[in-house]
């Protein structure tokens, strides 16, 4: 069942590149997005909805990739209404583990199916085309919705029921967490301690110290390059959901939790929208060095801990 008729909603930095990636690969592709000019770049390429609704009277699987857990119920939610039975919604965005795992039981109720696939690999994965999706729920749904998720995708796993593709995703954000926290923090020591951060990276980053983001954030640390990749806000996001799901199985997170709240330095000073690279900046504030955002408050943050 190859040829199945798509729908794709929410066509942001990731959701527009995988959306191209199918219609490139000639699939049957309605598309949605909530501000419309974001569909444009698939006009010829794809049917643009005028509403959500429409994209249900074709699409008998339907991909999503959106910002919050709300975004997604409410969407979900409207289009379960009007979607044609045995439909498939294929969720690419990151949610709440908990929150996957109802909606998958309310939309069974409804004769529909849920596969929770969170990606990761970000804006250059999605574009490139080799993301790696986590995805919870049936092995059937899994099997049916494995050919189109292989347009965008390097590798697609069926890791659990529903709502364990959302649990991966847990697990690979507090792993990419601490990557964050341990470029940042030895890059503010070297800068301390007056070495030189390009050799840094590079002695650092060829032994068993180094690390994705030590090599791929620590040069745009060392610059200043705050530029929008993976923002804070988001990252705040997703720690939020790592630490409510820690909770729920009874996991510690000390290490997460500790980046969640040096990360609100940066969300208090407005800076949410720099990449997650600006952590550096926190930590600097905090060793008493000059920062390229002054308006840092490390000790109201920090409820005045000692470091």
């Amino acid at each position: 069942m190859a040829n199945e008729p798509l729908g794709f909603v929410g066509l942001g930095v990731m959701g527009g590149a995988m959306a191209k990636h199918l219609a490139e690969k000639g699939h049957r592709l309605t598309v949605w997005n909530r501000t419309p000019a974001k569909a444009e770049p698939l006009r010829g390429r794809a049917e643009i909805a005028e509403t959500l609704e429409d994209v249900t009277r074709t699409a008998r699987i339907i991909l999503l990739c959106v910002s919050r857990t709300e975004d997604v119920l409410e969407l979900v939610h409207r289009m379960a209404v009007t979607a044609q039975s045995d439909t498939l919604f294929v969720d690419h965005s990151t949610i709440a583990p908990r929150a996957a795992r109802e909606l998958a039981a309310s939309l069974h109720d409804k004769g529909l199916h849920l596969l929770d696939a969170p990606v990761t690999g970000g804006s250059i994965g999605a574009q490139s085309g080799t993301l790696i999706a986590f995805c919870g729920g049936r092995e059937e749904d899994f099997d049916r919705a494995r050919p189109y998720l292989e347009a965008y995708t390097r590798t697609a796993r069926l890791v659990g029921g529903a709502g364990a593709g959302q649990m991966m995703k847990m697990a690979n954000q507090i792993a990419v967490c601490l990557t964050l926290l341990s470029m940042a923090e030895c890059l503010s020591f070297a800068d301390k301690a007056g070495l030189d951060l390009q050799a840094c990276i590079e002695l650092i980053g060829s032994g068993a110290g180094g690390s994705w983001s030590l090599q791929n954030y620590g040069p745009k640390a060392v610059v200043g390059d705050y530029t929008p990749g993976f923002s804070v806000a988001n990252q705040q996001k997703d720690l939020r959901y790592a630490l409510e799901a820690a909770r729920e199985v009874k996991a510690s997170l000390p290490g997460s939790a500790l980046v969640h709240q040096l990360l609100a330095a940066l969300e208090n000073a407005g800076e949410g929208e720099r990449a997650t690279t600006a952590l550096i900046e926190v930590l600097r504030s905090l060793s008493g060095q000059p920062t390229a955002i002054a308006s840092i408050s490390t000790r109201a943050s920090l409820g005045n801990r000692e470091t």
